[in-house]
């Protein structure tokens, strides 16, 4: 065995001994609500999925998905200025910038691919990015592709964010990139006054609104709707794998000449693959149902807040939000794989979180709300979230 694979081995080894290893669960059904996992003779309830809106497994969704198969084929093996452009493709674009009152959008094959490819080429060396401390990886990773100098502010800090950005006059272009709602804990990035500075020093706005799009705001626009600022972002990066239907795929938009700018310069998507027509036919019917009603994304708010709120009155340290998203937090990372084990013998699906995906002793089980789940699946899995937190000594309460 050489070097090279020991060490490997070894690294291995310490993250099992330190409870940072993760397992992958293998889901033999659609998801849902409820899955069937391997191993479980019975279904189990799913509170770790960015399913928000439960259309996972819409039956409108699926079927648009396979008339597109039928029409326009698995693929285009090309990318899109060769010869990977479908009709579709530019509807599902137009669909987009309708949806969020933009000039112009483009696709992607992820929202990864997304935040990747837009500050390199946007900005050059002379410019300046200033990035949210807890930005997701994605964004981190576009940032390193980047000559541009990096100023990392404090998380959700605007008095860090004005003074860099009073110290980064000198620079040409400057753009504040930070995540609408950020992933960990569910928290919502202060937009309103993001854009405010952005305003007052000349700066570009971006967000990824990946955790936000189509059920935060009123009619599930978004961050930018929530804080009340549609329109004053110049630039919006998001995906089609979370609650628009949970396939894959990314975009980003926003104004008109950045569009065009990224059409041309952007390396995600001039080097990869258009997005398959099945998910653009799968991502205009969701579209469709999302402009139609607010039917699921009120269902999703009312979820959340009764789940917020009993587990809260049962004595769980939580991350304070209006976000679906909700850490029950647990400290010692080996405690949250046991607690995450022991729910699913009970029948409930979580995932512990621990370094590096968050800070050492900030290991959590960060837990999902969805529009499919019922009153009964919540209820159900509050009362398995007590049983296991008394028998690990999480918490005392006498509820239920």
């Amino acid at each position: 065995m050489s070097e090279a694979i020991q060490s490997f081995s070894r690294t291995l080894a310490d993250l099992k001994a330190a409870g940072h290893y993760k397992n992958e669960r293998i889901i033999t059904s659609p998801m849902g609500a409820e899955v069937t996992v391997e191993g479980r003779t019975d279904p189990a309830l799913i509170f770790c999925s960015n399913n928000y809106l439960g259309l996972a497994d819409h039956p409108e969704i699926i079927e648009a998905a396979k008339h597109t198969l039928d029409t326009r084929g698995f693929g285009l093996a090309s990318v899109r200025f060769i010869c990977g452009t479908q009709d579709i493709h530019k509807q599902l674009e137009a669909a987009i910038s309708r949806f969020f009152g933009t000039e112009d959008s483009i696709l992607y094959s992820s929202c990864f691919d997304a935040n990747v490819g837009i500050f390199e080429s946007l900005l050059g060396e002379n410019d300046c990015i200033l990035s949210d401390a807890l930005n997701h990886a994605s964004i981190i990773d576009g940032v390193r592709l980047c000559k541009a100098r990096r100023e990392r502010y404090e998380h959700c800090n605007m008095q860090d964010l004005e003074q860099r950005l009073r110290a980064s006059q000198e620079c040409g272009i400057r753009l504040i990139s930070t995540d609408g709602v950020f992933s960990m804990d569910g928290d919502i990035a202060p937009l309103a006054e993001i854009c405010e500075l952005a305003r007052k020093y000349g700066a570009l706005v971006h967000i990824d609104d990946s955790h936000a799009t189509g059920f935060l705001g009123q009619t599930g626009r978004g961050t930018a709707e929530h804080c009340h600022c549609l329109g004053q972002v110049d630039v919006i990066t998001s995906t089609l794998g979370k609650a628009l239907g949970g396939g894959s795929g990314g975009f980003t938009t926003g104004r008109r000449e950045i569009i065009a700018m990224l059409r041309q310069r952007s390396r995600p998507y001039l080097f990869s693959n258009t997005v398959p027509p099945p998910i653009v036919g799968a991502a205009l019917k969701t579209f469709e149902i999302l402009s139609a009603s607010t039917q699921l994304r009120d269902k999703l708010a009312e979820n959340t807040r009764f789940f917020r709120e009993k587990m809260t009155e049962a004595g769980f340290s939580i991350r304070p939000s209006v976000h679906p998203i909700v850490s029950i937090m647990i400290g010692d990372a080996r405690l949250a794989n046991e607690f995450a084990e022991e729910m699913l013998q009970l029948g409930i699906y979580v995932v512990p979180f621990s370094f590096p995906v968050v800070s050492k002793g900030m290991a959590r089980i960060r837990v999902q709300i969805s529009a499919a789940h019922t009153r009964e699946q919540l209820e159900r899995a509050i009362a398995c979230f007590l049983e296991v937190g008394r028998a690990k000594g999480i918490v005392h309460s006498a509820f239920l």
